[in-house]
């Protein structure tokens, strides 16, 4: 059975899916890159976060730690 916090890894999942429908765009430049670059650095980092929280409430880690 799926817990409850596993449900956050498919935060990047939906967030990098969704770059290819509406965010192919060049024009608004953040931090001084393209938006698609941008959305792809952002996801990465989005990632190492979720995964830090899945990993810091997940009870079997906990358990190995020990």
């Amino acid at each position: 059975m799926m817990k409850k916090i596993y449900v956050l890894a498919f935060i990047p999942i939906l967030f990098l899916l969704g770059i290819p429908i509406w965010g192919n765009k060049v024009t608004p430049y953040i931090l001084g890159l393209p938006f698609f670059i941008f959305w792809i650095c952002f996801s990465v980092i989005l990632t190492a976060v979720t995964l830090s929280i899945i990993y810091k409430f997940d009870p079997v880690a906990k358990e190995e730690q020990e």
